[in-house]
């Protein structure tokens, strides 16, 4: 056997191992996740009958990531054999899955929003519930990520991948569009909308720890845990888009390490898109974690309790934030008036 052979065997040894491991994690997500955001979506429907605004964005939550694990027993079938469904219905679950991205974290980016406001601005809050601005914002999220999605369309397709063909090659005119559109997708998929929970999160500390009062902080905490794990999730699949936009401009300046950036990218592309999926399976796991401790003391489930706990304590957080507000401006009022009063020069 030459040396040929022996690279084109550990090539094709490389390729059984990594199409092992995404069916192994695509296959437990599978599992873990469809009964999973099905119990959430249930007891949120049947039993949450007044729903707080981050209660409806878990739902909607619970939603986008079902949508996107109905279809793995596809991808685990193209992973351990080919791709045998066609060219349209490969970019068709491709779509499915860009837009249960963008859906998710947007919904999520929308949940730490409701939180600053909550903390911040309680008085915005209560004007925000008022005019049912929710109502407008959840249709206004679904439409943008399914916008967001399209340009995946042309851009995927049907390849070879060493004996089989699989639904994961992207087909570019250009390198240009390609740099585009990859840097696009982690900018508004990850980096945008990271900055703004970060930036929200920081905020809500800081005012946490200056009220004179302690407020619940579950549905703080569950938001905070999501926003970790999808940043776990999904971080592995945008660094390997900035490693082909790295490829793909060091073409010309240094060949030997822009195909080595590109080996890299083929090789981690397939775990770190099986690792993405863990996302949509992780949020049920995290509010069991969390509704843990009801099931004590509590005849009701603790997924149906944490969340009316959610929404009654996020209406109560607000009230009380409203509250503190309102003594803390007639503290500083009657001081101004007593020191007013106190100089004689007045």
């Amino acid at each position: 056997m030459n040396v040929s052979e022996n690279a084109s065997s550990d090539e094709y040894d490389f390729w059984h191992i990594e199409k092992t491991v995404p069916c192994v994690i695509l296959g437990l997500s599978f599992l873990i996740g469809v009964p999973g955001n099905l119990l959430v979506i249930y007891i949120i429907l049947r039993h949450v009958k007044q729903r707080s605004h981050t209660v409806v964005l878990i739902l909607n939550l619970a939603f986008s990531d079902l949508m996107a694990l109905i279809t793995l027993p596809v991808w685990i079938y193209a992973f351990a054999d080919s791709w045998v469904f066609g060219e349209v219905f490969c970019k068709f679950l491709i779509y499915i899955v860009y837009s249960n991205m963008y859906a998710s974290i947007f919904l999520i980016t929308a949940m730490s929003i409701e939180r600053f406001v909550a903390v911040m601005y309680p008085f915005a809050l209560q004007n925000w519930k008022r005019k049912d601005a929710l109502l407008k914002v959840v249709p206004v999220i679904w439409i943008f990520a399914f916008l967001f999605a399209i340009p995946i369309i042309p851009a995927h397709g049907l390849g070879e991948e060493y004996d089989s063909f699989q639904c994961t090659v992207r087909n570019y005119t250009s390198d240009e569009q390609e740099i585009v559109c990859l840097v696009v997708e982690t900018l508004v998929g990850f980096i945008i909308p990271f900055s703004i929970l970060s930036i929200c999160y920081a905020c809500v500390g800081k005012r946490i720890q200056q009220m004179s009062f302690k407020t619940k902080q579950r549905s703080t905490t569950l938001i905070a845990c999501v926003v970790i794990a999808f940043a776990v999730c999904w971080i592995p699949n945008h660094v390997f888009n900035l490693i082909t936009v790295s490829s793909i401009m060091m073409k010309n300046s240094s060949t030997e390490t822009s195909e080595a950036l590109k080996s890299i990218e083929e090789k981690g592309v397939f775990i770190s898109g099986a690792l993405a999926f863990i996302s949509s399976c992780v949020n049920p796991i995290l509010y069991v974690f969390i509704a843990r401790r009801f099931r004590k003391t509590l005849r009701e489930t603790g997924l149906r309790k944490l969340f009316t706990q959610i929404s009654i304590s996020t209406t109560n957080e607000a009230t009380k934030e409203m509250s503190f507000i309102s003594r803390k401006a007639s503290s500083t009022q009657n001081h101004t008036s007593f020191s007013n009063v106190s100089d004689p020069n007045l």
